[in-house]
């Protein structure tokens, strides 16, 4: 069995995430698109496609990852122009490798990255609105930057998530980095993992915060549990950026 990794970008607007099992399963997923064509490229229909990080409803990826495992003998470019030419166009590969039996997309990433894109210009443009939220007040960077210091280390984030189950709830935040010129403002997460609606929630504080909503001293007051945490951002402006191996 070969092991192919694929790295892929898409716009999620129509999608319900990369996968959605249980009650709530879909066939219109990134994932499920994906792996029609893989099936009918390979005959192989008990194909698994494995991810860096599975991206909620409407969030979008500059870099996503993943893997399978086939028999197929296609190469690797024959791979990557089946799988274009047969995919959706909000959907695209744009690398193919073969990589060692052991790679595993979701099992050895180090790390994952978000960026959540915020149009703070007076007049948001027509052609950018599925794809960047727009703020009519200039959310304050500088406190958003205050804020976002509590965030960063390793914490308990199960009050920044919705999650309901999970073996740990403690993650680690890298960086996080708050932009701003004069038309846009980019919001870039960088964590070892991401709880269910993690890294939405922590951006929807965070411009409760810079809008003056709330204040940069209740995040501490939301990892106690004493206040909850604000509602998920809008999720057209969220982007996977990166998922890290090495």
């Amino acid at each position: 069995m070969r092991n192919i990794k694929l790295t892929i970008e898409y716009d999620g607007s129509r999608y319900q995430g990369w996968t959605r099992l249980g009650k709530d399963e879909s066939g219109n997923t990134i994932s499920n698109k994906i792996i029609e064509v893989l099936r009918k490229m390979t005959g192989e229909y008990l194909c698994e496609l494995h991810c860096g990080y599975r991206t909620e409803v409407g969030v979008h990826a500059y870099l996503q990852v993943a893997n399978f495992k086939t028999e197929c003998s296609m190469t690797t470019k024959e791979i990557q122009h089946y799988l274009n030419r047969y995919l959706p166009m909000d959907i695209a590969v744009t690398k193919v490798e073969e990589k060692p039996e052991r790679f595993h997309a979701q099992l050895n990433a180090l790390s994952k990255t978000y960026v959540y894109r915020i149009t703070i210009d007076e007049v948001p443009s027509v052609f950018d609105r599925r794809y960047i939220y727009h703020s009519f007040k200039i959310p304050d960077k500088k406190v958003m930057q205050q804020a976002a210091l509590s965030l960063i280390g390793t914490h308990d984030f199960r009050n920044f998530s919705s999650v309901k189950k999970s073996k740990s709830t403690v993650k680690t935040i890298y960086d996080l980095d708050i932009y701003a010129d004069i038309e846009e403002m980019l919001i870039t997460i960088k964590a070892d993992d991401f709880l269910h609606n993690m890294a939405r929630i922590l951006i929807g504080t965070l411009l409760d915060i810079g809008l003056g909503i709330r204040k940069k001293e209740e995040i501490e007051e939301i990892f106690a549990g004493n206040l909850p945490a604000s509602n998920p951002c809008d999720p057209k402006g969220l982007y996977l950026q990166e998922v890290s191996y090495e």
